[in-house]
């Protein structure tokens, strides 16, 4: 497996290309294209992404461990096919727009200034999670770990208390409409 360690990578166009069984260890990937790249069986250890284009990558058996997002388009992409053993990941001013996180651990993970229209977090451990000034609208939330996470800045959310852990989960007042959708009722303030 070929390996990149301590690398930057600067306006790198892996749009379309097969990056099978590489390991990128302490890399940095600045403003380069992933669309549509295919990265499976890869492994990205203790990456930066700053500002890619990520849209719709393939990430197939890849390992994610302590990779962190910045400014990132993300949208499109099936985290969970990642390989779950060590995931984490973080995620400030990225679009994750309908991506999947179905089925992931991921306890404590942080969303920063983030738009996930549309994102499913179906059967995913969000414990702790911060959800800091996130767009959640059409977001899946349905059999979801969200004990102790914070959704108290986050807008356009609807999480069925019926169907998901929100013990101790922190919520603003003005969330309280995305808590009660089901009921079809009316909150006036």
């Amino acid at each position: 497996m070929p390996t990149h360690e301590d690398q930057t990578f600067e306006k790198a166009s892996f749009s379309e290309k097969v990056i099978k069984q590489e390991s990128f260890e302490n890399c940095t990937f600045i403003n380069c294209d992933f669309s549509n790249a295919n990265v499976t069986n890869s492994r990205f250890t203790e990456c930066s992404f700053i500002g890619c284009n990520m849209g719709m990558m393939k990430v197939k058996s890849t390992t994610l461990n302590d990779a962190k997002f910045k400014d990132c388009k993300l949208m499109g992409i099936n985290f969970s096919e990642c390989i779950d053993f060590l995931f984490s990941v973080s995620f400030q001013n990225c679009i994750l727009d309908y991506s999947s996180f179905e089925g992931k651990k991921m306890v404590k993970t942080t969303f920063a200034d983030c738009s996930l229209k549309g994102a499913v977090f179906a059967n995913t451990d969000l414990k702790g999670s911060k959800f800091d000034n996130c767009n959640l609208d059409s977001a899946q939330f349905e059999r979801t770990n969200l004990r102790e996470a914070n959704l108290s800045t986050a807008i356009n959310y609807a999480i069925d208390p019926e169907l998901n852990d929100i013990k101790k989960a922190r919520f603003s007042i003005h969330g309280i409409p995305g808590l009660l959708n089901k009921y079809d009722i009316k909150i006036e303030q």
